[in-house]
């Protein structure tokens, strides 16, 4: 018996959704970085790009545990003298809570060819809604 090792033309791509509503942030982000990559499936090859489309649902009900929503700071630079932007998570989460779940699973997954081609099969939105019904997506259950 040898070792399975995943390639395109064997990897089988599924839709899941997943529900942050009432979650703390960072651990749906896991569950999000996970099915990207292909963690939970029985045939994950690292070296292979074999993970799922996910949309994540709710983004702005998620919480934040003990005190990050008035601590934690989104932090980039422009690239300029001077130019470090701050943005805290409480105004980040109130106006663009979906950038704030991308931030997360983002920095879960790594800098790679195979990290950023898994970024792109990744759907976040603010509320239940989405755009992706055709797809037949399957509910992740925790």
């Amino acid at each position: 018996m040898s070792t399975f090792m995943a390639n395109k033309s064997n990897i089988v791509r599924k839709w899941y959704v997943v529900d942050a509503a009432g979650k703390p942030l960072g651990h749906t982000a896991v569950i999000v970085a996970d099915l990207l990559r292909g963690k939970r499936k029985t045939t994950y090859t690292p070296h292979a790009d074999c993970g799922d489309n996910v949309i994540g649902i709710n983004a702005g009900k998620a919480t934040l545990s003990g005190n990050k929503l008035e601590q934690k700071k989104w932090q980039r630079h422009t690239g300029w003298i001077g130019g470090l932007k701050e943005v805290g998570y409480d105004k980040l989460m109130k106006e663009r809570p979906e950038q704030a779940m991308m931030l997360a699973v983002k920095g879960m997954i790594p800098d790679t060819v195979i990290g950023r081609a898994a970024l792109t099969r990744c759907r976040i939105f603010r509320g239940a809604e989405h755009t992706h019904a055709a797809q037949k997506p399957q509910a992740w259950t925790l």
